[in-house]
């Protein structure tokens, strides 16, 4: 059994990982075939189980049926197992720990151990780029970032390894949380004068943060504009305010798990803001299914789903061979 630690893991690039959920997703995967996330309190935090068996067909694997069973590329099976720890950055550690566990599909014997931090801060920007690239300006973007953690600068990779990028400008709290390196003026404090210009100008907004409630006014937005939300899976914690989400498309994993787990969503549709049919499924996204249109906001509301890591494990396992 090999480990692949987090130098392995990130090897694989933003890039390729996009590929790979694309890929598995017009592969015939169903994100609503994933168990739901299991969550067990434990001393000062919880674990949260996230385990996933999926099948898809490999990319080029003409005349095979979707979703068969065969090669190791195109069925896989694993789990997650991440801790979080509410009381960590007080002693300036990390928040959520992670380990991923990658098993034979056949014979469920364990195969590899990775990294499972780095995994989700891979995949989780892999997944958001997958639903939204159709819908990015083929011309280099401003993109803002709320927040400067491992996902918003992972989001900023992984936008840039498929567009240039004109300026990134991350949104934060505290300047004392600036992103190591960052230049003059790419940071900026929220609800400030500046923020609300770059907010206003943005082609694409990561909202990336431990917020409960909206972190900025929607109503600074572009029509056209991109937003991304990753920071919650919880139904009663949101980034997003209800009337960003009453006038955009709205694209998530899994309808199913969005009502359950995307406080976002959740709080949206209680305030009558949003329908739940209108909610769009990131298969018909990325399979043309479904074209969002470009007169009104595209959000992609994304909890993080089993199966996204399991697809990225298994890339980043083909990509480093025994």
């Amino acid at each position: 059994m090999r480990f692949l630690d987090a130098a392995a893991v990130a090897a694989l690039g933003p890039a390729a990982a996009a590929r790979a959920v694309t890929d598995a997703l017009r592969g015939g995967l169903d994100p609503a075939a994933d168990p739901a996330r299991t969550a067990v309190g434990v001393g000062q935090g919880q674990f949260l189980l996230m385990p996933s068996a999926a099948a898809w067909t490999p990319a080029g694997a003409a005349g095979t049926p979707a979703g068969a069973v065969g090669t190791a590329a195109g069925a896989a099976a694993g789990v997650k197992v991440a801790t979080v720890a509410p009381g960590n950055p007080a002693r300036g550690l990390p928040r959520i720990h992670a380990v991923y566990l990658l098993f034979d599909p056949e014979t469920l014997a364990p195969r590899a151990v990775l990294d499972g931090t780095a995994l989700t801060t891979l995949r989780t920007p892999a997944v958001s780029v997958a639903a939204v690239e159709a819908r990015l300006p083929q011309r280099p973007l401003r993109i803002v970032l709320v927040g400067a953690g491992p996902q918003a600068r992972g989001h900023a990779a992984a936008l840039a390894s498929v567009r240039p990028v004109e300026r990134a400008v991350h949104l934060v709290r505290d300047l004392r949380t600036a992103p190591p390196g960052a230049r003059p003026g790419d940071v900026m404090t929220l609800g400030t004068a500046g923020a609300e210009e770059v907010l206003r100008s943005a082609d694409v907004v990561v909202c990336a943060t431990s917020a409960r409630t909206p972190v900025f006014d929607s109503a600074l937005l572009r029509d056209d504009v991109v937003v991304v939300a990753v920071g919650s899976h919880e139904p009663d914690a949101r980034e997003l305010d209800a009337a960003l989400l009453a006038r955009a498309t709205v694209v998530v994993e899994d309808a199913a798990t969005a009502l359950r787990e995307a406080g976002d969503v959740v709080l949206a549709v209680a305030e009558g803001a949003l329908a739940a049919e209108r909610l769009v499924r990131l298969p018909d996204v990325v399979t043309g299914t479904v074209t969002p249109p470009t007169d009104r906001p595209l959000v992609f509301k994304s909890v993080g789903m089993a199966w996204e890591d399991l697809v990225v494990a298994t890339a980043v396992a083909a990509a480093r061979p025994a």
